[in-house]
């Protein structure tokens, strides 16, 4: 399984991009720029929000395949040891029938891993949020 521990700061998005291409099974290749995207969409809150007491916190990012009833799925971790938050129950459904400029600012970003990923799943370990997101392969 392969894991990468970086400080939670926008700088890191480069090298946590290529840890996705080079940590990506062969199979899911063709699934590397969503899984950068939602990586990004997740990550770039946690740097954002997170740690708001403290200079610097620390982002983990794991990327390994699973099977569920026989079938392979890539799940790509983070985790963050900021205050307790699941975005995939806290942040509300966007209004997609209002226009933008009626719409307020975020909240799309979730919509958006819910849209590229099969699931997504939030825990609570150790004082730290885990948030889980599987990819299927493309029929």
């Amino acid at each position: 399984m392969a894991t990468l521990r970086v400080p939670a700061t926008l700088e890191q998005l480069d090298s946590i991009n290529t840890f996705i291409t080079q940590s990506t099974p062969p199979e899911f290749t063709p699934l590397v720029n969503n899984i950068q995207l939602v990586a990004e969409e997740i990550l770039v809150n946690v740097f954002s929000y997170a740690y708001p007491d403290k200079e610097m916190g620390k982002a983990e990012i794991t990327c390994r395949p699973v099977y569920f009833d026989g079938e392979p799925f890539l799940c790509l971790s983070v985790r963050d040891w900021g205050p307790p938050f699941n975005p995939f129950a806290e942040v509300p459904v966007p209004d997609l029938t209002l226009d933008a400029e009626s719409r307020p600012i975020g909240g799309l970003g979730i919509y958006l891993i819910k849209s590229v990923t099969a699931h997504q799943a939030y825990s609570r370990h150790d004082d730290s949020n885990l948030l889980d997101m599987y990819f299927a392969l493309p029929d």
